[in-house]
């Protein structure tokens, strides 16, 4: 069964994401359903968000889950064949949808399906270089890995694979950043296939979907998370020895910096600095994704 509107959901996970995720939702078709997963524990956010949008479900988590997760509490509750993973600061194109439902049914198999970016200085795929692989900006075109923010995945296909079977669609353990690399990564290593739709486009703003008064916080989060991940990654699909070379440069440059804003008296630079050599050590101590913002809601 190929993917149509009545066998499509899409899924979002936010976090204190109001002042863009209305913009996402209104630029969705009113007969597609749409599971949000709340990360705040907002049950006013759920209840205006159910009230103003029929097509709507929110879910609320008890905690902070972090993306990957969040994803998979949606996926829980789907009733269809295919999830489309969005973050609440994208918004779709009129045609979006219909352009993946006409790319789909030019592809034989993929396990996930993803638009193209608007934005050409970041585009939102990587493809094997060294396989000179040319991106075909009419027909869908293979490449090794999508961005999370936006991506169709084949629910039934990706249950099919060992690499699924068992161990769930995203890794909880990645809480932000390169959880969509690692399921990309799973699905090549099964020898399916990642599609680009190039006709279907989405505009993505980028670092947006949370509110913007609490960025220091959220500065701190991603700087602690961005290393921790990078470390996981590498320890997942390398091995540890290689993790450890690989993160120690940034780590090293942290502590440096970390003291250089100490001297100035610096301190939201220092801070920054001090979290990501902190996300590298928890890493390399084998310790859990454990950091959360330090937002009041």
């Amino acid at each position: 069964m190929t993917i149509s509107r009545q066998n499509l959901t899409i899924i979002i996970v936010s976090f204190i994401s109001e002042n863009v995720i209305h913009d996402c939702i209104k630029s969705i078709s009113k007969d597609l359903n749409i599971i949000i997963v709340d990360n705040s524990n907002n049950k006013k956010f759920k209840d205006i968000v159910e009230k103003k949008y029929e097509n709507v479900t929110c879910i609320l988590s008890s905690e902070n889950i972090g993306m990957g997760a969040g994803n998979n509490l949606g996926i829980k509750h789907l009733k269809t064949d295919y999830a489309f993973i969005l973050n609440p600061d994208v918004t779709l194109e009129i045609d979006t949808i219909d352009e993946i439902i006409k790319g789909a049914q030019k592809i034989k198999s993929f396990g996930i399906l993803a638009p193209l970016s608007n934005d050409e200085n970041y585009p939102n795929y990587k493809v094997n270089i060294k396989k000179n692989t040319v991106a075909n900006l009419i027909e869908p075109f293979r490449v090794n890995s999508v961005d999370g923010f936006a991506m169709v995945i084949n629910i039934k296909k990706l249950r099919s694979l060992n690499n699924f079977k068992n161990h769930g669609f995203f890794d909880e353990n990645f809480f932000m950043y390169l959880e969509n690399d690692d399921i990309c990564k799973r699905v090549i290593e099964e020898n399916e296939n990642i599609y680009v739709v190039p006709k279907s486009k989405i505009n993505h703003i980028g670092a947006s979907a949370v509110d913007q008064k609490y960025n220091h916080q959220v500065e701190l989060s991603r700087n602690w998370h961005w290393i921790w991940s990078k470390f996981y990654y590498q320890k997942k699909h390398n091995n540890y020895l290689v993790a450890l070379i690989n993160g120690f440069p940034t780590f090293l440059s942290a502590i440096l910096k970390c003291v250089l804003y100490l001297l100035i008296f610096n301190t939201k630079k220092r801070a920054i600095y001090f979290y990501r050599a902190m996300g590298y050590l928890n890493a390399l101590l084998g310790r859990k994704s454990y950091y959360r913002p330090k937002i009041k809601i």
